[in-house]
């Protein structure tokens, strides 16, 4: 059997940016989360331009931390070769498309549509085999490796189940034809080499790439709502479009729809802030835990 082909998955964190600078890799891949809200726009038209034409798609902004637009340029320039930036459908039509409720910790479908099936749709266009994955997971988190692990099928390979044609007869005749396709091999250099948290931010000190404090989507729910609160302080057009989300989620199916089952992001917005909290106070474990395999 030929060698697999490797791509890593940049995802604008310290930790993905480190495994793309440290291990050799074939091919590097960005995957941006869009949402619609002009009032969130990206504050720079050059730069927004400029993303427009990477994605082939219009931008507005991100739900992420607009600095992670910088991240990947300055990572660019770092690396000095090019990352490929994918995107799928916006975020407000994966909410009102996708999936029937919000996502919630159970119900993770914002990571499909927004990260992995974009960079399936990278992978199906320019690649014929399947590939290698570096996958930026730290020496303990052995648990979420093996649950990527235990997706592979008999022969090794991760599916992702997409849309490949229409049933042209039978009794599912005009409906959507459904189909698992092997794509990728997990790998994790980060665990099989002992690389932890300290080490990888001990890297990229002093060196010409901006960060955020942590990545993902500001408003996501896997965040504590302390953090949330913050995140209504620090991005409050952000995280209004989270409120709102929720607000016309409940609207359209006529009962209450959150994206937490403890508090809606409208009672988070309401909560009394605390007082001198910076985002040092905050662990990684609160970043979110988007996979995008």
């Amino acid at each position: 059997m030929s060698r697999l082909q490797t791509i890593t998955s940049v995802s604008g964190g310290k930790t993905s940016a480190y495994l793309a600078a440290k291990y050799p890799c074939d091919d590097l891949v960005f995957s941006l989360v869009r949402i619609e809200d002009k009032n969130c726009l990206f504050p720079d038209k050059k730069i927004r331009q400029l993303v427009e034409d990477r994605i082939q798609a219009p931008f507005i902004a991100t739900a992420e931390d607009d600095t992670i637009i910088y991240t990947l340029l300055d990572l660019e320039q770092f690396l000095g070769r090019k990352i490929n930036w994918v995107t799928g459908i916006t975020f407000d039509k994966v909410i009102s498309e996708k999936g029937g409720l919000l996502p919630n910790k159970l119900r993770r479908f914002c990571t499909t549509w927004l990260k992995i099936d974009p960079i399936f749709k990278y992978w199906q266009a320019n690649y014929s085999e399947p590939v290698m994955m570096n996958i930026g997971y730290r020496a303990n988190e052995m648990n979420r490796a093996k649950k990527l692990i235990e997706k592979k099928n008999e022969f090794g390979f991760c599916e992702y189940n997409t849309v490949v044609g229409i049933h042209e007869t039978g009794r599912f005749k005009g409906k959507q034809k459904w189909e698992s396709i092997p794509y990728q091999v997990p790998n994790f250099p980060l665990i099989q080499d002992g690389i932890y948290r300290d080490q990888i931010h001990e890297y990229w000190k002093g060196k010409p790439v901006r960060f955020a404090e942590r990545n993902n989507c500001v408003g996501c729910f896997h965040r504590n709502p302390v953090l949330l609160r913050h995140e209504f302080d620090k991005h409050p057009h952000k995280m209004q479009w989270f409120a709102n989300m929720e607000a016309k989620k409940t609207q359209a199916k006529g009962n209450k729809t959150t994206w937490r089952e403890d508090a809606s992001y409208t009672q988070i917005a309401k909560m009394k802030p605390q007082l001198s909290l910076m985002d040092s106070m905050f662990s990684e474990c609160d970043s979110g835990f988007c996979e995008t395999t």
